[in-house]
């Protein structure tokens, strides 16, 4: 591809950014106190979108320069007055209504913007069509302010990607350090709501791809079972594994947006049972009182090792039954998903490919993969496509090998994972820490993820994973995972909430060039005088 032809679909991608009619503070805002403003008329819903649009000037595309917003949408504004008009005339959708909100560049809305998952293969990936969760939210009063920047195709071209890269939006950088990584592959979207850049922002995970960029980004973000929200028209990769889940700051304002997120879908099987619920009306500060909690220490480093034993303090002051798990072995689990997610990413790219309008040349998996590899320079100058490849070459959902593996890797992480340790523990949840802190963002190796990572075993099961801040290490966030059954949600949140109103861990970003490490390293980089 030319560089003049990318250039220009850069160019569609930034609007111009009006001015601000007056000064709203957005910064560190909830969407609580966003509703808050807009009910005592201190501000209205263009506002609230101008203020929005001058911080993404400033700190996405200058300052920082994190890279968090892919495009912006030119009907953003009048969205906003069509709302304001609706308020003033006393009718009011809900808790979102007038907020601001991002979506991930992987997730199809209606607006004059393309939904390309990062790739030059989908610039002109023009849909003009809604996503269910999309529609969900512009019903309760969400203003779609833009796109997020993502990890190119979810994270799911090659083993060794750079998480928060992809060839539209380059690297995203993270708000409290600007030289590691944002985390994959919703990345855009929590650093951009780490940055209040929104209100909220949605997300989407296959295997960690909501709960990392929440905890690394120092968010509040939840991967919500498997059958609540709607995956129509969501670029895909396991119709198994993959779901939308809301990435805000406060548990509330999670539990506001899974509110507006959730239900049935008659063109996603998996919803058919979804049922709309007000999730943030049960949140309570007493919800840790008597709650039995199973305990999972897996091996970690020291420094976050503290980190969570401060967070157990905590749950146990607060009248949580803290009961230690042993992890049960689990071996064949990685391999067995890996063989489900690269089967049904050939089936299902194939499928959603042949929807996309004329203008999208590369109508398969195939396709794709020629068209990275005619485009080298440009689409894979940092990593390969080997994941594709060997998605290239499974042989469908009815081949055996397939079904045993879903099979396999349901019960591993299911019935052998986290029903056994929930059954051991006679517990109602489990915690343990979500991620370690942000590694370096490395184009020569690509991603060094840190252990502990608590995302495999509800990812691969379909059960909920809520991720709270727990403060900061090394300067740093790092997240607390609330782990339940299928259809937990009320619980995670529930124990979230009360465990975020006791610790208000969350520390706002402030761009550092790199990770502030403290005094305790003066001298041990240069030689002793």
């Amino acid at each position: 591809m030319k560089r003049s032809s990318i250039v220009a679909a850069l160019a569609l991608c930034l609007a111009p950014v009006p001015a601000a009619a007056r000064f709203v503070p957005v910064e560190e805002q909830s969407i609580a106190d966003l509703q808050a403003m807009l009910k005592a008329g201190k501000a209205s819903s263009v506002d609230l979108v101008k203020a929005y649009l001058e911080r993404i000037a400033k700190l996405d595309r200058k300052g920082p320069t994190l890279r968090s917003v892919i495009a912006l949408n030119p009907d953003a504004l009048e969205q906003a007055k069509a709302l304001d008009a609706e308020r003033k005339a006393g009718r009011l959708r809900g808790p979102l209504h007038g907020v601001p909100i991002l979506i991930k560049d992987n997730i199809e809305t209606a607006d004059a913007m393309a939904t390309t998952a990062g790739s030059l293969a989908l610039k002109d990936n023009m849909t003009r069509r809604d996503a269910p969760v999309v529609a969900e939210l512009r019903k309760a009063g969400a203003v779609i302010l833009g796109k997020t920047n993502l990890s190119e195709w979810a994270n799911i071209r090659s083993t060794r990607s750079m998480s928060g890269w992809s060839a539209i939006g380059g690297l995203v950088r993270n708000p409290y350090a600007l030289d590691r990584t944002a985390c994959g592959s919703s990345s855009g979207s929590g650093a951009a709501v780490a940055a209040s850049l929104a209100a909220a922002a949605v997300g989407t995970e296959t295997d960690g791809s909501v709960v990392c960029p929440s905890a690394i980004n120092g968010l509040v973000g939840l991967k919500p079972s498997i059958g609540l929200v709607s995956r129509t028209h969501v670029v895909p990769i396991s119709h198994s594994q993959d779901t939308p889940g809301p990435m805000a700051k406060t548990v509330r304002d999670v539990a506001t947006m899974l509110s507006a997120m959730v239900a049935a879908d008659p063109a996603d099987a998996a919803t058919a049972g979804a049922k709309t619920t007000d999730y943030a009306a049960g949140l309570s500060t007493s919800a840790l009182s008597g709650l039995r909690i199973g305990v999972v220490r897996p091996e970690m480093p020291a420094d976050l090792a503290r980190a969570y034993q401060k967070a157990l303090d905590t749950l146990k002051a607060a009248g949580a039954i803290l009961v230690e798990v042993k992890q049960p072995k689990l071996d064949g689990l990685g391999e067995a998903e890996l063989l489900v997610l690269q089967t049904e990413l050939k089936a299902e790219l194939d499928t959603y490919l042949a929807t996309t309008p004329p203008a999208v040349t590369t109508r398969t998996l195939d396709q794709v993969i020629a068209f990275n590899a005619a485009n080298r320079t440009t689409e894979m100058p940092f990593f390969e496509q080997e994941t594709f490849e060997a998605a290239a070459k499974t042989k469908g959902l009815n081949d055996p090998a397939y079904k045993a593996a879903r099979a396999k890797s349901l019960r591993l992480a299911g019935a052998e994972g986290i029903d056994a340790m929930l059954a051991d523990a006679r517990a109602t949840l489990l915690v343990e820490p979500t991620y370690a802190a942000a590694w370096l963002s490395d184009p020569v190796y690509g991603d060094q993820y840190g252990r502990p990572s608590s995302s495999e075993l509800p990812a691969v099961a379909g059960y909920p994973n809520l991720t709270v801040p727990m403060g900061l290490v090394r300067g740093l966030p790092v997240g607390l995972s609330f782990i339940a059954h299928k259809y937990g949600e009320a619980t995670v949140l529930g124990a979230g909430y009360a465990y975020e109103q006791l610790t208000k861990a969350r520390v706002a970003p402030r761009y550092l060039p790199s990770a502030d490490v403290g005094a305790g390293l003066d001298g041990a980089v240069t030689p002793a005088k």
